[in-house]
């Protein structure tokens, strides 16, 4: 985290983001010392020790195009900015865990590595579909915080361009997989072990972004290409081209393999069966029959495309609700062979081809005590499995107990997703403009399918960390919103948005209209929360009209966004390139002696060194005061996650001050440089008060 102390002094905070290549080296030194020489890698020695030879041909499959040298250089080089705050554009800002983040999402990215390196659950990204006039990047890649700071307006350089990836250019692809390639690269750094991304694309660079990704992530981990279908156009010339890619890919599928992964998602319109089920069963009390008759004749009611209608084959009923019947055999064949004794005429009932799908006759036995097996007429036939709509319903009996008949549960009938699925594009158009009250942005993503793929993905981890870097119009947000507030989970979202120029005089880049979007969703959450709470009785809170009601969250959820914008750091940054001449490193030398840019706000020097620290933008932030010399003068201090970090910005440092910071025993301590005044006798005295404390002291 920090830079080598001198003796006697506090080490110094990073300066810049995350260096990725250092740790790599770091790790091959500890298991390859022999391939080093003269402290750098020696290639030749590294391919004889993988067992390659050296005088190999070059020709090998793989994907390269103009400019990927420079792509991967964009990967390694760190980025000197930092993320100020902006209290004004957020919601609940105190309290709330969530981050919308404006700015290059290259430069973002790597100001992330620290604070969010492998907690990142799942990605979803909409990145620029390279159709000729819609993928802005700057002409010049190499320059990264200073092109952006230019683009954005923060700085003003006559002759900065801006340019559409026309295909006349000659590097159509190259430019756009420039582009891709070091912002997947340190995405998936960001992602956890058992971490998925999704990626949406259309047919002018899927099959560049699956061999992208393919390096990048390792084809082994390479999941499945879903087919998302939005609808016909009637004027296409040939063929109506309707349909969008999602590529899916995992962190590690030996990791998804080792905890046993398996993702499933409920089958529409299992509640709505379960709900008329409970509805019967209060009319005809224990007379499963009447049930059976009343829920047929249901089913039979149902309109054609109700979600419930194509799960009429639960039509059965017994005290677990209604079930179907399954085949009780052994999946694929080759099953045991055992006795089973039909409970009528007391002889073995016929084994099924497949042999038992149980292993073992005491978990028949089981099976059958449950009531999960339905026996037919006679032994000539082999009985069947029963599925239930709601199977949680059946497994949390308790055994011991007969008269249990089991607990509320959310869980019902599952399946797993096919890769091909259906949602009219038009959905997701009216909705985002009924939100915003006009047309603002151009095919936005359907929220309820990037929340229904969160959800199919990891129902059970409702604490996940969710990340769009191509946030558009802010679709990953309101999923993430609602789908906390349908099961009452607390997942945060991260996003990062481009301030790309529109034409709308209301909101004047993407940018903005990603943060009203995520402020309407919130205010209507809010809205049905607080009507919900008026009115404790009805449990439901109303979510969007797609949705159907659900139960009210038992904790309160988190209806707020922390709003950031890219900028230039707070301090001096020493300039290597701009130190050429006399002149130049006269002028940097002075420079660093007072390392903080006179117009730097206390709060922006505040989030620039928690991220320095490697603490998230979303850290919780409790403003102290503290005596100074006599306990007279009371001086600001900051503390972060409580007690994790404690964090001063006053530029004048005295004993009393010191004295007074140690004290609360915070794990890591910052403090200006500036604040000693260049005085190394105070600082060595600061160093040897934190460390009495057994508190890690650090400057800035």
């Amino acid at each position: 985290m920090s830079e080598t102390p001198s003796a006697g002094k506090p080490p110094v905070l990073p300066a810049a983001s995350a260096d990725i290549t250092a740790p790599l080296v770091g790790m091959l030194r500890q298991e390859m010392p022999h391939v080093f020489t003269d402290g750098r890698v020696d290639f030749e020695k590294l391919k004889a020790t993988l067992g390659a030879s050296t005088e190999e041909g070059k020709e090998r499959y793989g994907l390269t195009w103009a400019g990927k040298a420079e792509a991967f250089r964009n990967v390694q080089s760190v980025s000197t900015g930092t993320l100020a705050p902006m209290p004004s554009e957020s919601v609940d800002w105190d309290t709330t865990g969530n981050a919308i983040i404006e700015g290059d999402n290259l430069e973002v990215l790597k100001l992330l590595q620290r604070p969010y390196h492998g907690k990142v659950k799942m990605i979803y990204i909409d990145p620029p579909y390279n159709t000729g006039n819609e993928f802005i990047y700057p002409d010049n890649f190499r320059e990264g915080l200073a092109d952006y700071l230019r683009y954005s307006g923060q700085v003003s350089e006559e002759g900065f361009a801006q340019s559409t990836n026309k295909d006349t250019s000659g590097r159509y692809h190259s430019n756009w997989l420039s582009m891709m390639y070091p912002r997947l690269f340190l995405a998936r750094n960001l992602l956890r072990e058992d971490g998925v991304i999704f990626v949406s694309i259309d047919d002018h660079e899927v099959h560049n972004l699956r061999h992208l990704m393919d390096e990048v992530f390792g084809e082994e981990n390479f999941v499945a290409n879903l087919i998302w279908e939005k609808g016909r156009k009637n004027d296409a010339k040939l063929v109506s081209v309707g349909h969008e890619y999602m590529l899916v890919y995992a962190r590690s599928m030996l990791a998804l393999k080792a905890n046993k992964t398996i993702w499933r998602e409920e089958k529409p319109g299992a509640k709505d069966i379960w709900d008329e089920y409970l509805r019967l069963r209060e009319i005809h009390a224990k007379n499963d029959r009447a049930i059976e008759s009343a829920l047929a004749a249901w089913y039979a009611g149902l309109p054609r495309t109700h979600p419930a209608k194509k799960w009429s084959r639960y039509k059965r009923v017994d005290s677990n609700g209604p079930w179907r019947d399954r085949d009780i055999s052994w999946p694929g064949g080759g099953g045991p062979s055992y006795n089973v004794l039909h409970p009528t005429t007391k002889k073995p009932c016929r084994v099924p081809e497949g042999g038992w799908r149980y292993a073992d006759p005491s978990e028949m036995q089981r099976q059958i005590k449950l009531g999960m097996v339905e026996f037919r007429k006679d032994h000539t036939e082999p009985p069947f499995r029963k599925a239930h709509i709601r199977p949680a319903f059946v497994e949390l009996k308790d055994e011991a107990d007969p008269t249990d008949e089991g607990e509320e549960d959310s869980e019902f009938a599952t399946q797993v997703r096919g890769s091909y699925f259906y949602k009219q594009s038009q959905v997701a158009v009216r909705e985002l403009r009924s939100l915003l009250g006009d047309k603002y942005f151009d095919n936005p993503k359907d929220h309820d399918e990037i929340g229904r793929l969160m959800e199919y993905m990891s129902p059970s981890d409702t604490n996940a960390i969710i990340l769009d870097f191509f946030a558009g119009s802010g679709t990953t947000a309101q999923a993430v919103l609602e789908l906390n507030a349908k099961d009452g989970g607390n997942r945060k979202f991260i996003l990062v948005q481009l301030p790309e120029k529109t034409d709308k005089h209301k909101f004047p880049t993407i940018a903005h209209i990603t943060r009203e979007r995520v402020r309407r969703v919130i205010a209507k959450l809010a809205d049905a929360e607080k009507a919900t709470a008026e009115a404790p009785k009805q449990g439901t809170i109303p979510l969007s009209s797609s949705h159907t009601p659900v139960e009210a969250a038992s904790s309160k959820p988190d209806l707020g966004f922390r709003a950031f914008r890219l900028s230039a750091s707070n301090f001096h940054v020493w300039d290597t390139a701009a130190a050429s001449d006399g002149a130049a490193l006269a002028k940097q030398i002075e420079l660093s002696a007072d390392n903080v840019r006179p117009d730097a706000a206390r709060e922006d020097l505040l989030y620039e060194l928690i991220l320095r620290a490697g603490l998230p933008p979303s850290a919780i932030v409790e403003k102290i005061s503290l005596p100074d010399a006599g306990g007279q003068a009371a001086k600001e201090a900051y503390d972060v996650n409580c007690g994790d970090l404690l964090v001063c910005v006053e530029t004048a440092m005295t004993a009393a001050l010191m004295r007074a910071l140690v004290a609360r025993k915070p794990k890591r301590l910052v403090c200006l440089d500036k604040a000693f005044a260049g005085d190394d006798a105070a600082k060595t005295n600061a160093l040897l008060e934190a460390q009495s404390h057994d508190v890690l002291f650090y400057t800035a």
